[in-house]
């Protein structure tokens, strides 16, 4: 029973702190400015607080119709995971001479790549569209944006981009991110364990909750002169010129 009352205090804190970020960034007009991290709340929003809740009222938790409904909206998360960090990459390197345009070239052929991994998986078992694509494609999609996040953070580290608010932001995506890696790692060196899956009931929800906190403080934390001054100057990315005699 107590754990059930932990579980449960953890979705409706990550609920709250969801809605609450769609509200504060609505609320004072900042929507403009960060439009896709209001799309990603919202679809947090839609996928956490109305539409899982609603299928598992109606039709049970070991219901297929709720196992259709969660791995559904998980790919949609996944997708809109990977639009959030595409505008972070564009938010990055929009100022830097060519950066962005071979960056986006680049993630267009990452997403396609990972659906032609995904659709690889059907060849031999057309008869498995849920089971092999499905969540085939949201693992893949899943990592591949995991991946994108940390590269990007390390790209900012090391050109030194003064936008400390997407800074925060890319942070926060990575704490996210950090409670299915480790998850799923311990599922890969501890097989058949329950532990590795009660692990993750727990983490999972505390790594969201972090990546929301982590963001509330970018967006009304900071101070606005500083956001401003990050928004018009970009990214201090050297040009190609720089790089090579940096030797990069």
């Amino acid at each position: 029973m107590l754990d059930k009352g932990v579980i449960e205090g953890l979705q409706y804190a990550s609920y709250a702190m969801e809605l609450w970020l769609v509200i504060r960034l609505t609320r004072d007009g900042e929507w403009r400015r960060l439009f896709s991290l209001l799309a990603y709340g919202l679809s947090l929003v839609a996928a956490d607080a109305v539409i899982r809740p609603y299928v598992l009222y109606e039709f049970g938790f070991r219901s297929s119709q709720y196992a259709y409904c969660y791995w559904l909206t998980d790919v949609l998360l996944a997708f809109a995971a990977f639009l959030l960090i595409t505008s972070f990459f564009r938010r990055a390197y929009r100022d830097a001479t060519g950066v962005w345009t071979t960056a986006r070239r680049a993630l267009v052929l990452v997403f396609f790549l990972v659906l032609g991994v995904s659709l690889y998986e059907l060849r031999s078992n057309y008869d498995h569209l849920y089971t092999r694509f499905i969540i085939e494609f949201q693992q893949n999609l899943y990592f591949t944006c995991a991946v994108l996040n940390t590269v990007l953070y390390l790209l900012m580290q090391r050109f030194e981009t003064l936008d400390e608010e997407l800074g925060l932001l890319v942070c926060g995506m990575g704490v996210q991110y950090a409670g299915p890696a480790a998850n799923l790692a311990l599922v890969y060196l501890t097989p058949h364990q329950h532990y590795a899956s009660s692990f993750f009931t727990y983490f999972g929800p505390l790594c969201n909750l972090g990546m929301l906190a982590i963001w509330f403080y970018a967006i009304t934390r900071l101070p606005q002169k500083e956001r401003d001054r990050a928004h018009r100057r970009g990214p201090t990315v050297p040009v190609l010129a720089e790089v090579a005699a940096r030797g990069v």
